[in-house]
């Protein structure tokens, strides 16, 4: 199926194995009580799924992009929150010290992300700042011995619960003047993070973090100083294909849901899957869901190869994560009242959904990116 591997294939089981037994027994229970397990995120990181994109030599597997995404939508298919620790775990964090870091840094921080020991968290986006990330307004300066950080991180995932973050901030004036740190959030002082409350994925935790001199050693500085830039745009150009297998594994479990629905529930003397309407809604949602799976693993074997485009990306992520509340959107139209109620899932499935399209750069920022890349052909 989609041309995997033996081991691919052993590898995306595994992850709907875990998932299933491990995740979906109490998963709606916790997301209404929004509560986040830690322990989850170490289970996880034994079996190797957020090594996919580290080498051995780092304690990882090295299995490839297309190996984390197999594992990634199978996470989604149960919990879209749990699967997006592979873009805080491995591939923001943990891809951008292997990547840009030293190699001190990433020999002491890289196995502990994988492994679950250590939440990782990034933070570009401010309270003023979100698509324009040029315009990032916390500043670094530099003194002889250190840096002083000040200013405010908004809408950070995991913020609540992480122990490490990378920072970006200003340390020049220009475009050219942002800069990427690595900040223990519980060792550094000046570093003060509030949770802030959301529609969906509960049981991931976004927050505020603040930085008032926050007194930062010129090791932890990550590449050279003023290419934070340029570092963020790598970490976006892979964050945004995981986000769209999240958003795939998501719309994958509405259209299950809606079969199975469409199968048992019965008006007018026969199963509502008998009327065309119906079936009308689960062919679209079945051909959406096969297309947005065919690009993003087409994607992810690019960035095997590395011979991905940024075009092609932004292209996935837009169209899996519209996919995802068009989805969500159908299954709680098929569900009728039921999918309004909250004694069944398809009311969460649509909260989640909507943070697809706003995460990783929102779908306006994703048209825009493909638009420039096919004017400029």
């Amino acid at each position: 199926m989609n041309g995997l591997s033996s081991e691919q294939i052993a590898i995306r089981d595994t992850a709907a194995r875990y998932a299933r037994d491990q995740i979906q027994p109490w998963h709606e229970a916790d997301e209404s009580q929004g509560r986040f397990r830690r322990e989850v995120v170490a289970e996880m990181g034994a079996l190797g799924f957020w090594g996919a994109l580290v080498p051995e030599t780092y304690d990882g597997t090295g299995t490839g992009f297309l190996s984390a995404i197999l594992i990634t939508e199978e996470i989604a298919k149960v919990s879209p929150a749990y699967a997006g620790h592979m873009i805080t775990q491995s591939v923001a964090v943990a891809g951008t010290i292997l990547s840009h870091g030293s190699e001190q840094q990433k020999r002491q921080y890289i196995p502990a992300l994988i492994a679950g020991r250590t939440i990782g968290c990034f933070a570009a986006t401010e309270p003023n700042v979100g698509s324009d990330v040029a315009a990032i307004g916390a500043t670094a300066l530099e003194n002889s011995d250190d840096f002083v950080l000040n200013g405010t991180k908004s809408w950070i995932t995991n913020a609540p619960v992480a122990d490490l973050a990378l920072v970006f901030a200003r340390t020049a004036p220009r475009r050219s003047g942002i800069s990427c740190f690595l900040v223990d959030l519980h060792q550094t002082r000046g570093v003060t993070v509030r949770e802030t409350e959301k529609l969906g994925q509960r049981c991931a935790k976004v927050g505020e973090i603040f930085f008032e001199d926050t007194h930062l050693p010129k090791s932890a500085l990550i590449g050279k100083q003023g290419k934070g830039f340029s570092t963020l745009m790598d970490l976006l150009g892979n964050t945004r294909l995981f986000a769209a297998a999240r958003a795939l594994g998501l719309a994958s479990t509405c259209l299950h849901a809606s079969l199975e629905y469409a199968k048992t529930r019965s008006q007018f003397g026969v199963p509502i899957g008998n009327h065309q309407l119906i079936q009308a809604q689960l062919a679209e949602m079945y051909v959406t869901e096969q297309a947005a799976r065919t690009f993003i693993y087409k994607v992810a074997r690019d960035k095997d190869l590395g011979t991905d485009s940024p075009m092609d990306v932004s292209a996935a992520k837009y169209f899996a994560c519209e996919a995802a509340v068009r989805a969500a959107e159908k299954a709680m139209r098929i569900y009728g009242a039921y999918g309004y109620s909250m004694e069944y899932p398809i009311q969460r499935y649509l909260r989640d959904a909507q943070a697809m399209v706003i995460t990783e750069g929102c779908s306006n920022i994703q048209q825009l990116i493909i638009a420039r890349h096919l004017l400029k052909a």
